[in-house]
Parts: C-alpha cells; sequence; structure tokens
C-alpha cells in the first residue's frame, strides 16, 4: 500500500505544469516516514516521476493545437533539431535530469514541440533514478533537522518562486524563438 501511496503522490506532483513542490523533497520525506528500501523509493518514485511527466508532455501535445500557426513552425524547427542530434540530446536530458532543476517546462516544450516522448522519457527516468539516488541517500543526514521547514522553503522562497516563474517565462520564449531561421543561421 505504501508503494502505491508513494507513486499516487509523486504522480501527481509531476503531473504538475508550474508550482509543485520538488519530486526528491517529496521522496526524502517520505523516505523517513516509512521503513521501505531505497531501492523500492527509487524505483517507485522514478517510475511515477517519469509517468507524470510523460503524461504532462501529451497534455502539452493536445493543447499545441490551439496555438498560433507561427507558433506551431518555431516549435517544429526546434523538434527537428533535436531530432538531427537525437545522441548528444538524449545524453544533456539525462544529465538534466540528475540535476533539480523543475523539468516540467522541458516535457511541456517536448510536448508543444511533438517529441518522440518514448525515448525522451526513458532518458528521464535513468537520470531520475540515479538522483533520487542519491538523495535518498544522503537523507539520512538531514533526518535530524526539521525537514517541513525545508521543504516549505523550498516551495515558497523567493528563489523558488523565481525560479518557476523564470523557467514558464522560458517555455514561452521557447514557442516565440523562429528556430528555423536560428538553426540555419548556425549551420552556414
Amino acid at each position: 500500500m505504501n508503494y502505491l501511496i508513494l507513486f499516487a503522490i509523486v504522480l501527481g506532483v509531476n503531473l504538475m505544469p508550474a508550482f509543485g513542490p520538488p519530486t526528491w523533497s517529496v521522496i526524502v520525506m517520505y523516505s523517513i516516514d516509512t521503513k521501505m528500501s531505497v531501492l523500492a523509493l527509487v524505483l517507485v518514485a522514478a517510475s511515477a516521476a517519469a509517468t507524470g511527466r510523460f503524461l504532462l508532455a501529451h497534455a502539452f501535445r493536445l493543447l499545441a493545437r490551439h496555438v498560433s500557426e507561427k507558433t506551431k513552425r518555431n516549435v517544429a524547427a526546434a523538434r527537428a533539431a533535436f531530432e538531427r542530434k537525437k545522441r548528444n540530446s538524449m545524453i544533456a536530458l539525462g544529465l538534466f535530469a540528475l540535476s533539480p532543476v523543475p523539468s516540467a517546462p522541458l516535457f511541456e516544450a517536448a510536448g508543444l514541440a511533438r517529441v518522440p516522448l518514448l525515448g525522451f522519457t526513458a532518458a528521464f527516468f535513468v537520470g531520475r533514478t540515479v538522483s533520487y539516488s542519491i538523495y535518498l541517500l544522503t537523507s539520512k543526514s538531514i533526518e535530524s533537522t526539521n525537514v517541513g521547514e525545508a521543504f516549505r522553503q523550498a516551495i515558497t522562497s523567493p528563489f523558488g518562486i523565481a525560479m518557476q516563474v523564470a523557467m514558464i517565462v522560458l517555455l514561452v520564449a521557447f514557442t516565440r524563438i523562429d528556430w528555423a531561421r536560428h538553426l540555419n543561421n548556425l549551420s552556414r
């Protein structure tokens, strides 16, 4: 039952397009309150996170029908660039998934750009498996601190809010860039 609860919580957090708590903080708090093994926590959480982001990207794929033709052309050019350098893109995604930077805007952009999501999500899953393992294995050192306060600060701090707003702005900017023109200039 604990596995299902954890899966549902992490899935819900990863379905949020913005302003959700960092998944690592949810997992660390959950690990303190349960006796689940680190391996089980990591695999359940990474599976739920990948599923949530996959579904979020699909939701943005549906929203893409309602954007302007210019925006559609811009994100199509970005997708073409991503697909030309697929190996490098997957490595970059894996490294991104290791970082604590919010991943929702990345999946939102992937959905809008109609990037093939299976490989994209698989790379994200692998990266999150590694990063969640690191977070959980080091979380024992914070058990003596006030985790609730750390969690609250991560969500409500000016930096946390600024990071979410910045990622939303970057997502909007991503759709406004004439990728075809900029990428053609780079290849010359």
